[in-house]
């Protein structure tokens, strides 16, 4: 079974992280992980461009096979809600312009997949990201919830895989 390569990515407009990870089989592995931080003072459409460029540069770096974005909770705040689902669309946009199947989860479900709970904390997530994935040990909130989004993808598909009929070969 080839290795897999996953992009993950925790949307925000000031802070999106952003992990690669490979699963083979059931071993995972940490390849990357960082923050894109568009600076504050930069007109919205600039920050966007940002995100774009920044995601855009990161799959052609890494190569991933496939990514997945954390889907956004509703806010009170109208206003903010708007701005955070562009910076989303620039998280989806810029792996499926590179070709990239692109997979959505909801927040709890990442949780879930990574610490057992779907109400777990960021503490608690971050935890169990330096355990599942030692090479990301001191990683930032932001990007180990990336991370955390690609393992959920990881155990998604793979669930996926195992659900699956087995595959006929038509034979001529």
């Amino acid at each position: 079974m080839a290795a897999v390569r996953i992009l993950g990515l925790d949307p925000g407009l000031r802070r999106t992280g952003w992990g690669v990870i490979t699963i083979e089989g059931a071993r995972l592995a940490h390849v990357a992980h960082g923050v894109i931080a568009p600076k504050d003072s930069l007109p919205f459409s600039e920050r966007l461009l940002v995100l774009f460029e920044a995601i855009s540069a990161i799959v052609a770096d890494h190569g991933p096979d496939e990514a997945a974005v954390e889907e956004t909770f509703m806010n009170n705040n109208a206003a903010s809600a708007l701005k955070l689902g562009h910076a989303r669309a620039m998280a989806l946009v810029a792996p499926a312009r590179a070709g990239l199947p692109v997979a959505e989860y909801a927040a709890t479900v990442v949780k879930k997949a990574v610490v057992g709970t779907g109400s777990a904390d960021k503490d608690q997530v971050a935890f169990m990201i330096a355990r599942l994935l030692p090479a990301a040990s001191g990683v930032t909130a932001d990007a180990a919830d990336a991370l955390a989004v690609a393992i959920a993808h990881a155990h998604a598909r793979t669930a996926r895989s195992l659900a699956a009929p087995p595959r006929t070969r038509r034979v001529a």
